[in-house]
């Protein structure tokens, strides 16, 4: 089946991931910071399942570019990873930072430490009855390590780091995301969806294209290639097999993470269902490269973002162009940020700005169907557990 759209993000010769340089000229901001950090995340369309995203964080200052798309599963290009790819490696690279944080808080000196993890998702139902509904299960979490630690101690403190993690608040607990509607410039109330108090904010429009990139030698992601296949309990791999009207299967995204020797983590995405290609990402919290918060927003948004795209394309719907603002509010590292606490977040706030000709109430639905199949959305109203196993190496 042809790919849908146009590759934008693999003709455009511009690099994929990059610090803007002019937030305050393109006018994204940061919402105000009530937890520790807060960040607002601008996410449009561009073509097919092709994604763009800006994300500016209150704590660091700083504003990322990241671009999104799709494999043949959904008809896409495969020109940059998946939407669940982001949000599982911000997960290992977090993770990976509280980690690190407590064991030089504590004294312990960590040799080697390499972090495999697995997220599941599932989505189950039918789209033209309307029953379709995308869920989120446990994560895997094998760290490989070397250090003195006994195995009880080191058990304690790897579940300890876990916790300590903001993106803990999102997996621990059920948060009900909250929602406001545009349609061709006009407020609309939600349906099904919980609304969000206030009113809908600016259309970011075309404020995207203003961005502009800050040199770095630095390859912020690239492809791999082939991920290595895998079985997997009701895993897909045909083309086009996500857009199928009747569902019942299982996704797999991976992440395996290392600290580099100038201090960045390398990630490696694995897209073993449904299957494709594998991407490696750059993560650090001092700039050089996107830190896990905006990783982990920025991927929140381009799933919920991908849902839009999958509804009206298997409803043969009119919406040629659609954006959100989201806001994403988390507390800092109990490690990192020398809270002592586990991390929390407070539920996702999202504005959501259709151009369309169809009705209303189909822009509402639009809307609650989104929510409705959105892997990080269920991630988000599901309460999850991290297992985990260790291995010394």
């Amino acid at each position: 089946m042809a790919a849908l759209g146009d590759d934008i993000i693999g003709s455009s010769g511009v690099a994929p991931f990059y610090k803007v340089t002019n937030a305050d000229a393109v006018s994204i901001d940061a919402p105000e910071n009530r937890k520790g950090d807060a960040l607002r995340t601008w996410v449009r369309s561009l073509s097919g399942f092709q994604k763009e995203a800006l994300v500016r964080s209150a704590k660091t200052g700083e504003t990322w570019r990241l671009v999104s798309d799709e494999g043949p599963y959904l008809n896409g290009y495969d020109a940059a990873p998946c939407p669940l790819a982001f949000l599982s490696c911000g997960m290992a690279a977090s993770f990976m930072n509280e980690i690190l944080a407590l064991a030089k808080i504590k004294g312990i000196e960590i040799r080697k430490l390499k972090l495999i993890q697995d997220n599941y998702y599932t989505m189950k139902g039918s789209m033209p009855k309307r029953t379709m509904v995308g869920g989120a299960e446990n994560i895997d979490l094998q760290v490989e390590i070397d250090c003195d630690l006994n195995d009880a101690a080191l058990n304690e403190i790897l579940i300890n780091a876990t916790y300590a993690s903001p993106l803990n608040g999102l997996m621990r607990g059920q948060l009900e995301s909250l929602f406001k509607l545009g349609k061709n410039g006009t407020e609309l109330p939600t349906a099904k969806v919980a609304e969000l108090d206030g009113a809908l904010f600016p259309d970011p429009g075309n404020h995207f294209a203003k961005s502009e990139a800050e040199a770095s030698d630095l390859d912020l992601m690239e492809p791999v290639g082939p991920t290595p296949k895998k079985d997997v309990v009701l895993g897909t791999s045909a083309a086009g097999g996500s857009m199928a009207s009747e569902q019942d299967r299982r996704l797999n995204i991976g992440a395996v993470a290392v600290m580099r020797e100038d201090g960045i983590k390398e990630i490696q995405q694995m897209q073993y269902s449904p299957y494709g290609t594998s991407f490696r990402f750059l993560s650090s919290e001092d700039g050089r490269a996107p830190d896990a918060n905006s990783l982990i927003s920025a991927g929140i948004g381009f799933c919920f973002m991908t849902q839009f795209g999958r509804f009206v394309s298997m409803l043969k719907l009119d919406l040629p162009d659609y954006r959100i603002v989201q806001d994403t509010h988390f507390s800092l590292g109990g490690a990192s940020g020398g809270t002592g606490k586990a991390g929390e977040a407070d539920s996702i706030e999202t504005h959501v700005y259709l151009e369309t000709t169809e009705s209303d109430e189909t822009a509402q639905e639009m809307l609650d169907i989104s929510e409705q199949t959105c892997f990080l959305h269920a991630f988000c109203r599901t309460d999850l557990k991290t297992k985990l196993k260790v291995v010394r190496v």
